[in-house]
């Protein structure tokens, strides 16, 4: 994959913050007939080993494993950091894949009584200057939450935390010294995703379109792209300016009410009154990335010879 260098950043543009944890409620801190009496009328469900959460309280996978790594904080007794996709989502970063599993690091073995499927536990030290606290949790740092998901994790999944952790002001330097000599197991694939990650993606399916369009053979598309129209400067995702194509990506819940959906119209109108081609994707598309890139493919194709004409004719 290739990097899209130093683009412009839309105005308004947050860095991740660490999200607010959920309400976790412990069994150890309430009578076991209690605990019982609550699950049975469906006041509580559990979420973890000793813990549990008021149903519907979760707002999604997300929040469903952070829910599990404050109950696990308060059950391990040993000196422990959350690390990997764990650590990903206390710092804030966007993840690909739903985290199922729990990961930390931790200075002694794990025993073997009662192992837990849903937790791995890594036994590495973890150097003072690496560990962090988030959110009164401890977890690695930034660096060190990136260089472990870049030894572990598929490529787009590097890809996604790596383009939030740039947002939240990581020094990829620091990460390939984490990382180590390029002899050592997977660390030339890290580095080529470390080259390629762009904060200017806001969101983890940008940063999948644009994996999708690379790997495929497309040229590097800008993210945060700046049009200039009749009604002001409006941003798109990403897109290739020079051929005045933009593409966006389009959640569900992007459009909320009437107002925003009629913005959002004049908006497009204005964009395409100037010139340009608006692609719009969604998570379907994502879900096909050979038919998605073959759309895109088609429509670059058609630009780049409506571009050749204009300038023939210049």
């Amino acid at each position: 994959m290739g990097c899209s260098g130093g683009m412009p950043v839309r105005p308004g543009s947050v860095r991740p913050v660490p999200p607010p944890l959920p309400e976790v409620f412990f069994a150890r801190d309430h009578r076991p007939a209690d605990v019982a009496a609550r699950v049975r009328s469906g006041a509580w469900e559990p979420v973890c080993r000793g813990a549990y959460v008021v149903p519907g309280s979760l707002s999604g996978p997300a929040d469903r494993a952070l829910a599990r790594i404050v109950g696990l904080h308060r059950r391990v007794e040993t000196p422990h950091w959350f690390s990997r996709e764990s650590a990903a989502l206390l710092w804030g970063l966007p993840v690909w894949q739903s985290v199922l599993v729990t990961h930390l690091r931790q200075t002694t073995k794990p025993g073997q009584h009662g192992r837990d499927p849903t937790v791995v536990r890594h036994v590495a030290p973890v150097p003072d200057v690496h560990r962090g606290v988030v959110s009164d949790l401890p977890v690695t740092s930034l660096a060190l939450t990136v260089a472990d998901c870049a030894r572990s994790l598929p490529t787009l999944d590097v890809l996604v935390v790596t383009d939030g952790a740039l947002r939240a002001g990581v020094d990829l330097d620091e990460v390939r010294t984490l990382l180590g000599g390029r002899g050592r197991h997977g660390v030339q694939a890290a580095e080529r995703v470390l080259a390629a990650a762009d904060p200017g993606a806001e969101s983890a399916p940008e940063t999948a379109l644009r994996y999708h369009l690379v790997v495929d053979g497309l040229p590097v598309p800008q993210t945060q792209v700046p049009i200039t129209t009749c009604r002001g400067t409006f941003w798109a995702d990403l897109g290739y300016p020079h051929l005045r194509v933009a593409i966006e990506y389009d959640g569900r819940t992007k459009y909320t009410d009437q107002d925003a959906w009629f913005r959002e119209k004049r908006r497009l109108d204005a964009i395409v009154e100037a010139g340009w081609l608006v692609i719009r994707i969604t998570a379907e598309d994502l879900r096909n990335p050979r038919r998605l890139v073959a759309r895109i493919r088609r429509a670059l194709s058609s630009r780049e010879a409506i571009d050749h004409i204009r300038q023939r004719g210049a």
